[in-house]
Formats: C-alpha cells, sequence, structure tokens
C-alpha cells in the first residue's frame, strides 16, 4: 500500500470557532499551500524554509485574499506522517475554512478518509499499529484514567512488552528451524532448557496482559454500576445526588421509573456509568412490569451493584431487605454489591445501631441530604482494582489486542506441551511461527488491508 498523493482535511471540529487548523501531507504538500500563500515578507517562499518553522501570510486565490493564516511547516522525515506536512491556522469561520480546502482540492489535494494521516505514520514507521490505534484511544479518552492507558500504550510501552517477547522467541525459533537444515546429523542449537523457561516466561507475561483486559475494557468503556431496589426508595435521588443534577423525575409515587436512566460521571479519574432502575416489586402494570425486567437484565451487565432499600420504611423488617440481599449475593457471588440504607437523616441512634446489628456491612446515607454520599463514591473506588494503573503496568484495552493475545496464548500453550512431551522440532516450529504470527498482528508486523482499513475507519477525516 503506497501513497504518493498529497491530502487534505480539517484537523480540528468542524464548526465555527476562534481557530481552525487545515492540515495537509504528502509529496507536494509545501508547493500546493506555497503556490496559495503570500508571505508578509516579500519574495518569501515557503518551500526554501526550515522544517518546525512557522510563517505569517495571506491565502489567496489568485487576486482574492481568503484569510491572513499561519503556515507551520514539517518536512519528512521528521513530521507527524513522515511526509511533507503543512498545518495552517486561520480564522474559525465555517466559509473561510471551506474556502481554504476547496482551493486546495482544486490545486491537486484530495480529501484525506477517515483517519488517514495516523495511517500513513503507521506505514512510514512513525508508529506501530497498536500506539496508532492508541492515538484514537487518547482522542476519546474523557476520564484520567482512560488518558493514562492511551497515553502509556501511544508511548510504546505495550509495544515495545510484546515486541520483546516477539524478538526473544524469534532467535529460539531461528535455532530450531536451524537443527531441521542438520535433521540427519541429530543435533540441537536450541537449548531445551534455556527454551523451555523462556516459554515459562512468555506464558507468565501473557496472563498478566490478558486479565488486565477485564480492567481495561471497562476503564475505556466506563464502570457500570446499577442502582437497585424496591420503588420509592430514593435510587432516583441518589442518581441525582451523584450527577449533582436533576438527571431522573423524582416522585412520591411508587414506580415512577419506568425504564432505565444512564448517565456517567468521573471519580477519582475513573469514568463510572451510573444507571437507575425500576423498582423491583409485583406489579400488573405492563409498562412497569417491562422496566423491572431491564432491571434484572442491567443487574447481569453492571460491574458493581448498589442495593438501595429505605431505612425508615423498612426499620420493622429489616430481616426481609436481609434475605433479599442474601438472594442477589447468591445469584452473582463474584459481583461487588454495596448495600445502602437510605434516608436515614429521619432514624434516631437507636434505629441506626439496630440497621448495622442484622445488616452486615451497610453504609448509611441521606441521598435527599446528600450525607453520606461521599463515602458512598469512596467505596465504589476503592472496589476497583487500579493497581495497575499506580504501578504504571501496561493494561489492555483494545479487544483486536485481546483476541491476538488469547490466539497467541493458545499457541505458546501447545509450544509448551511439546516440549514436555518431547516434540520433534519440525512440529514445534509449526506452533512457534503461529505464536510469532499473532505476536506480529498486534503491532502491525503482519497485516492486511482489510485490518488497516476497519481500524482506521473509525478514526476522525483530520487524523
Amino acid at each position: 500500500m503506497i501513497y504518493n498523493d498529497t491530502i487534505v482535511a480539517l484537523a480540528t471540529p468542524s464548526g465555527s470557532g476562534a481557530i481552525a487548523i487545515i492540515r495537509l501531507s504528502g509529496k507536494n504538500a509545501i508547493t500546493i499551500a506555497d503556490d496559495n500563500f503570500k508571505s508578509v515578507t516579500p519574495k518569501k517562499s515557503l518551500k526554501n524554509q526550515k522544517t518546525h518553522t512557522i510563517h505569517l501570510g495571506h491565502i489567496v486565490d489568485g487576486k482574492r485574499t481568503l484569510d491572513e493564516v499561519l503556515v507551520s511547516i514539517f518536512k519528512n522525515p521528521n513530521s507527524y506522517t513522515g511526509e511533507d506536512v503543512v498545518e495552517i491556522s486561520c480564522h474559525g469561520s465555517s466559509y473561510v475554512q471551506q474556502e481554504i480546502i476547496q482551493l486546495f482540492l482544486r490545486c491537486g489535494c484530495r480529501m484525506a478518509n477517515a483517519g488517514e494521516f495516523t495511517l500513513r505514520a503507521f506505514l512510514n514507521g512513525k508508529l506501530d499499529l497498536s500506539q496508532a490505534e492508541a492515538v484514537a484511544d487518547l482522542i476519546s479518552s474523557d476520564n484520567e484514567a482512560s488518558h493514562q492507558i492511551a497515553m502509556q500504550q501511544m508511548r510504546g510501552g505495550f509495544s515495545s512488552e510484546i515486541a520483546k517477547l516477539r524478538e526473544e522467541l524469534l532467535n529460539f525459533a531461528s535455532l530450531i528451524e536451524l537443527e531441521l537444515d542438520f535433521a540427519e546429523e541429530d543435533v540441537e542449537f536450541a537449548d531445551r532448557t534455556q527454551f523451555k523457561e523462556l516459554i515459562e516466561r512468555i506464558t507468565f507475561v501473557l496472563k498478566r496482559l490478558i486479565d488486565s483486559f477485564a480492567v481495561g475494557n471497562v476503564i475505556k468503556n466506563g464502570i457500570p454500576v446499577a442502582i437497585v431496589g424496591e420503588p420509592n426508595v430514593g435510587k432516583s435521588t441518589l442518581l441525582n445526588a451523584l450527577l449533582n443534577e436533576d438527571r431522573a423525575i423524582v416522585s412520591e409515587i411508587a414506580g415512577t421509573t419506568r425504564d432505565t436512566i444512564e448517565d456517567e460521571i468521573s471519580i477519582g479519574g475513573i469514568g463510572f456509568r451510573f444507571i437507575d432502575t425500576a423498582g423491583i416489586r409485583e406489579t400488573e402494570d405492563v409498562v412497569e412490569s417491562i422496566g423491572i425486567k431491564k432491571t434484572f437484565e442491567k443487574i447481569e451487565q453492571s460491574q458493581v451493584t448498589i442495593y438501595l432499600f429505605d431505612a425508615q420504611k423498612n426499620i420493622a423488617s429489616l430481616e426481609d431487605v436481609r434475605i433479599e440481599i442474601e438472594k442477589i449475593r447468591n445469584k452473582h457471588p463474584q459481583k461487588p454489591l454495596l448495600v445502602i440504607a437510605n434516608k436515614i437523616d429521619t432514624l434516631t441512634d437507636i434505629q441506626l445501631a439496630e440497621i448495622n446489628k442484622i445488616i452486615a456491612d451497610v453504609l448509611l446515607l441521606s441521598a435527599k441530604t446528600g450525607f453520606g454520599v461521599e463515602h458512598l463514591t469512596n467505596s465504589i473506588l476503592n472496589l476497583i482494582n487500579t493497581g495497575a494503573l499506580r504501578n504504571n503496568e501496561t493494561i489492555v484495552t483494545n479487544t483486536r489486542h485481546y483476541d491476538a493475545l488469547l490466539k497467541a496464548s493458545e499457541e505458546i500453550q501447545k509450544v509448551q506441551n511439546g516440549l514436555e512431551t518431547g516434540l520433534s522440532g519440525d512440529l514445534l516450529a509449526i506452533d512457534i511461527r503461529q505464536a510469532l504470527y499473532h505476536f506480529g498482528e498486534i503491532t502491525g508486523e503482519i497485516t492486511n488491508d482489510d485490518l488497516l482499513g476497519n481500524i482506521f475507519a473509525n478514526f476522525c477525516i483530520g487524523k
């Protein structure tokens, strides 16, 4: 796949603003920009300027001046794409943006495809494939944790870890392949003891990376938290308190929430998606019944469940509440469950002590006044394993990478079994080649046009 043409696109969000940036990349980028640029310094040509310099002037269409601009020059190979790149900072009028882009299209540019600038960076060796994908993750990151993961991957943390494993495995694969050339002489170039140690180390690293996906995927997409309980216990009030806005309708009428309501907030730099569900109760209302069915679906999909009960209403039936909590715990034993006694602002100290006595690890809260909300958010944060984030360890967030790691792990397991059973070198070599193939898929050393098309189609046009 070779690109010889010059592309152009708006690199900033569409619409009006203070400034906009129009980006060109390709062998004729500087020439095309220079042909339509009139510097404030007479006879100043962009083609004769040093790389990484900025120049003030006007974009002109014949005798017509379109805008006063700043033009940044990045000459190959020292640019984002590895090609000649020009970035034009113009005023943010939508009309001005389109006039300049249309001018460049008439002068020989082509509109860039989605992600084509980053695709060219990959093809020109400026980024490997996992780093290129991290660019899209960085653009879409909306909290500290997802930003940190994307930055770590874009700097090559994940790539270097995979590349190191692949290089070591490749060295042993070469020795085993060499043994095949001397099969009749029955010699071993690859030390089987060292090879076993390498396979064990690769297995350990792969398991750590694969396990990290459970954390990485929810951090990237927002950790879903379902708020459940009987009708009118304050679920919607709690959601509003967490979001600090009136997102859900609050009413004294039981069954007000007929469908799930979702919204996201960041707690401690991690995105959480809170889901206010319909109250769980027996009802003949068809619409409410559908909402209750969705409640149980959301419990299945959530990473954390918050069970809320009305402390004032249920003070005489705490044992029933405890039984209901145990049912949820038994149905989802691996899923974190936070139990909250709401509306505690109306209770006496004796009643609060009674709640603590019957229901273990209960959080006391008043969603109406805000008491206990901060304690709740801290408790939610403590449930999420972010130790890897704090230790700056590699965390896998990309489903494609996860799938390739699983396949590589399967092949490595075959190699390990082969070593233990004394499998011949030619059969070992087959499994090693497959493992190397899946490692190469991650970094882009092995790829195809369809894969690249699928990956970069999800980028914005100007990136």
